[in-house]
């Protein structure tokens, strides 16, 4: 792993932009999903996990894939 890897890296003002058109197609999904599935734990498996890779989706945005950050 890259020595910057567990670093906070401030995101730009483009990165936050994108983030947030991110954030909202998660939401839009999140809903889809809550919405349409039954419920039960295989419904808790599917939105925590969902919930999991929105958040990488950040990481991904800031970071390059060997961790650094993204100029």
């Amino acid at each position: 792993m890259h020595d910057r890897t567990y670093h906070y890296h401030e995101p730009s003002d483009d990165q936050i932009q994108r983030m947030e058109r991110l954030r909202a197609a998660a939401k839009a999904y999140s809903d889809v999903l809550e919405r349409e599935l039954p419920e039960g734990p295989d419904k808790t498996f599917v939105l925590r996990n969902h919930r999991t890779t929105a958040l990488w989706v950040n990481v991904c945005v800031t970071r390059l894939p060997d961790g650094s950050p993204r100029g």
